[in-house]
């Protein structure tokens, strides 16, 4: 890994945060209840694993043709499905959240993912826990308990379950560090759509129903965006370590609060400001860092 690798990285994240933030504005809109034609957390995980299916084998074969096989093969189906179920867990949690609690809040709890992801890349990846890198970590950390001051105020019940979820997208996050190494990112995502839908359709047999109006827009934007953005953040793992790719998501949080003041009257509160600002530190001093050599390379 080289400094170039790094600067490459950081593009594909900008492009990773943009999408994720169009993700949870299409996700609202598609389970809210004053669209008249709300979906359940489950059928629109579902029906958005069955658009990026769709989507992601069209450009597989768009762009391999009769090469596309090759493509969709691996060696490492036990760790996709582990990167899959976790991942599709944590999506659960998230589009859960997104539901019921202001967006900056969610994203400033999902915020804990690169210290999950610190930890489990050290021990699953061997990656180097430097001394800037753990003092960016413990930024954010502290950052994310300045927004959400726990044992000032009350701390609700779906913010729990956003945790549950940025555990589970970290351990998602660390496996594909160890697929990109190994897969390409269109086969990471192909396996992931693939093996995602029979969980996603175990939740929704018994309460099927097909969107209606205007949320097929929003469940086919939320497809894409996603897609998009988890192209983008498996290029950005191919090129950089996790502990460094990560920390460039705290950049999602100031852009949701202002998403969330201007098309949902969210408030902006100090300790949000503040907290974001401790967590943007952090990523810098952790983006300024000359790159280390990881044992997984």
């Amino acid at each position: 890994m080289n400094a170039v690798n790094v600067r490459h990285s950081a593009l594909w994240m900008v492009g990773a945060v943009i999408a994720f933030s169009l993700t949870a504005i299409a996700g609202r809109e598609a389970t809210s209840q004053l669209s008249g034609s709300a979906l359940t957390i489950s059928q629109l995980v579902f029906f958005r694993s069955v658009i990026g299916l769709v989507l992601i084998t069209c450009v597989i074969f768009l762009r391999h043709g009769s090469n596309a096989r090759t493509v969709i093969s691996s060696q490492r189906l036990p760790l996709h499905f582990g990167r899959n179920f976790s991942h599709f867990c944590g999506q659960w949690c998230w589009f859960y959240g997104l539901a019921l609690l202001p967006m900056a809040h969610v994203f400033a709890i999902e915020f804990t993912v690169p210290i999950w992801t610190a930890l489990f890349a050290s021990l699953i990846l061997s990656e180097s826990l430097t001394i800037k890198r753990i003092i960016s970590i413990t930024l954010g950390f502290i950052g994310v308990l300045i927004i959400l001051r726990p044992g000032l105020v009350d701390i609700e019940s779906a913010s729990w379950v956003v945790l549950a979820g940025a555990v589970a997208y970290a351990l998602s996050h660390t496996l594909t560090k160890r697929l990109a190494g190994i897969d390409s990112a269109l086969t990471i995502l192909f396996y992931m759509h693939i093996m995602q839908l029979p969980l996603a359709l175990f939740l929704v047999a018994f309460d099927f129903s097909w969107p209606q109006g205007i949320a097929w827009l929003w469940v086919s934007m939320t497809a894409m965006a996603a897609l998009s953005a988890h192209f983008c953040m498996a290029k950005a793992l191919s090129l950089a370590d996790a502990m460094i790719v990560m920390p460039m998501d705290f950049l999602r949080l100031p852009l949701i609060a202002v998403v969330g003041y201007f098309l949902y009257q969210e408030s902006i509160d100090m300790f949000l400001l503040f907290g974001a600002a401790v967590m943007l530190f952090g990523n810098m001093l952790s983006l300024k860092e000359k790159p280390v050599a990881s044992g997984s390379e």
